[in-house]
């Protein structure tokens, strides 16, 4: 479609007599850039590497796609971000379909990216994995040899560039926090070509002069930048520097979303260089709402011993005495306790006087009299006598009875009776006469004797 200056229906002239053009609004004429642009580029794809990548409250994704020749802004709207499989970062890069417009509010020219794909990581971001990488393998990264920040420093190290605004956040955070706390500046530049070098010489530097400068800890810090202008940051040197400081190092580079070496070397990181100034300060500003909070408790505390000591400084002054008085009361508390000791000594002799009298009472009460003793012994002797005879005549009168019983009821009584015992062949005592047959054997038991006989036969009532 061919470009025209001219609202639609407009007709351009080059004759002197006819009607001046239309004068366009800006808001038209960028309309009608945006409207040939898209038509004349359509949707294509564009391969480049992300930088000032933004990610804003709503959702859209702002960046900036570059090689090494020119660069383009870019914007991705929030529903077409939410559908992306990976999470772009500054260093990337990637392949972006997208229209070519114009945003009409600034007249820029902007990519609309529908879709986005990685094409490979971009140089700077693969050399920083790659660094990542290999201290992380020598173990320069490992947690248990990051060192604890001393709670309360005695004076805090501060490495930036003294043009930085990160230093001016850094000394407003400290003076609001810790006013006290000295802060002690190693000057270094934060970006451009020597700045990693210079900022190892002053990390070294800081760890040299600790003991000198009363330093205890250190903070790093700078603003933040796109990976560019964070690559300083990024050094191998220093991050073996960092290590090597014998000071705990705490890194504040960038926003909360930006990642370099020194962060991962430091021995704790923080989101921004405020929030450096805020994990140097912790202990102080703490206990300083600690203190506000203990202050009523130790003032009614100190009342309470100076009255106590007051206390005591009264009683104490009651007790001072003339030396004179003093021994004029020892000696009548003397006296009195001589007094006590007589008077217990005669109640103790006393009491064992009188013990000593019942004592000899009773061993008289006790002494035998074997006068008295005999009579009695004599009078238990006689009825002991007519209670054995008495128990003997009725036991043996008992025993009487039981023998004639028990000679009424022996078997020879009752066979002298007129009574006799039938036995058969074996011995066995007859006690029916049914179960005798004829012919059969039968001795006959008598008071007197014993008669064999035969059975002839039964008789029957």
């Amino acid at each position: 479609m061919p470009f025209s200056p001219f609202p639609p229906g407009a007709a351009a002239t080059d004759s002197p007599f006819s009607a001046p053009p239309p004068v366009l609004s800006v808001s038209a004429l960028n309309r009608m850039a945006r409207e040939a642009l898209e038509a004349a580029l359509p949707l294509l794809w564009v391969g480049g590497e992300i930088s000032n990548l933004t990610r804003a409250a709503s959702g859209h994704l702002y960046f900036t796609l570059k090689d090494a020749n020119a660069q383009v802004r870019c914007a991705m709207w929030r529903n077409r971000a939410q559908l992306l499989a990976f999470r772009p970062e500054n260093g990337m890069r990637v392949e972006a379909r997208a229209l070519a417009t114009l945003y009409e509010a600034r007249g820029d020219y902007q990519l609309n990216v529908e879709a986005l794909r990685p094409a490979g990581i971009g140089n700077l971001f693969e050399a920083f994995n790659q660094l990542k990488a290999k201290l992380a393998a020598e173990g320069l990264f490992d947690p248990a040899r990051r060192r604890p920040l001393p709670r309360f420093p005695r004076a805090v190290g501060l490495i930036t560039s003294p043009q930085a605004a990160a230093l001016r956040d850094v000394l407003v955070t400290l003076h609001r926090r810790a006013p006290h706390l000295p802060v002690i500046l190693y000057p270094t530049p934060v970006q451009g070509d020597d700045a990693a070098s210079r900022l190892v010489g002053a990390v070294r530097e800081a760890g040299r002069r600790a003991a000198e400068d009363g330093v205890d800890l250190l903070l790093l810090v700078r603003g933040g930048g796109n990976i560019e202008d964070l690559w300083s940051f990024n050094d191998e040197g220093l991050a073996r520097a960092l290590r090597a400081c014998s000071l705990p190092v705490v890194c504040g580079v960038g926003h909360e979303t930006d990642f370099t070496i020194a962060d991962f070397a430091a021995d704790l990181r923080a989101p921004t260089p405020t929030g450096a100034a805020e994990l140097a300060s912790a202990g102080w500003h703490a206990v300083r709402s600690e203190l506000a909070v203990l202050q009523p408790h130790l003032q009614r505390a100190l009342e309470r011993r100076l009255e106590g000591l007051a206390q005591r400084v009264d009683r104490a002054g009651l007790r001072l005495l003339h030396p004179r008085e003093r021994l004029r009361r020892e000696h009548a508390a003397l006296e009195r306790l001589g007094e006590r000791l007589s008077s217990a000594l005669t109640r103790r002799i006393e009491h064992s006087t009188q013990r000593l009298m019942r004592a000899r009472l009773r061993l008289a009460a006790s002494a035998p009299r074997p006068a008295a003793a005999r009579a009695a012994v004599d009078t238990l002797g006689h009825r002991l006598h007519l209670a054995t005879g008495s128990v003997l005549a009725r036991q043996q009168t008992r025993l009487s009875a039981l023998a004639a019983h028990l000679e009424h009821l022996a078997p020879q009584a009752v066979l002298a009776r007129g009574y006799a015992i039938a036995r058969d062949e074996h011995g066995c005592v007859l006690r029916s006469a049914a179960g005798v047959i004829a012919g059969s054997a039968v001795s006959i038991e008598l008071s007197d004797g014993r008669l064999d006989t035969r059975v002839v036969g039964h008789l029957t009532d």
